[in-house]
């Protein structure tokens, strides 16, 4: 990967144009599952959202597996798919954009509160 690709976000752009490229040869119902997937990983995501790569190719094998198997949505995936992608994430206890910000948020205040009070 180039400097500039990195800069500019172009293989991430390159990248999830791949992912969709292959979620279009899904069955409609898998298709919609990995609508449902993006929606809910974002939330995991970093600044740039690099570290959701690896977890959204890894979802999209599993569906694009348990398509050619013959599976349905509902066995591979359940019937709560934010649980699913908060595991994928890295478990029940990943943090989204929102608790890392609050937890940024409250240590800078936590910080400032104490230099005026000693």
């Amino acid at each position: 990967m180039s400097f500039w690709d990195t800069v500019t976000g172009n293989d991430l752009s390159r990248d999830w144009k791949a992912f969709e490229t292959r979620a279009q040869a899904l069955p409609d119902d898998y298709r919609a599952a990995w609508e449902q997937i993006k929606g809910n990983l974002f939330a995991y995501g970093d600044f740039s959202g690099r570290n959701l790569t690896p977890v959204a190719d890894t979802a999209l094998g599993l569906l694009e597996e348990s398509s050619a198997e013959g599976q349905s949505v509902q066995e591979v995936l359940g019937d709560d798919i934010p649980g699913f992608c908060a595991a994928l994430a890295g478990g029940n206890g990943a943090h989204t954009y929102r608790d890392r910000w609050r937890e940024q948020l409250n240590t800078t205040v936590a910080r400032k509160l104490a230099r005026l009070g000693g």
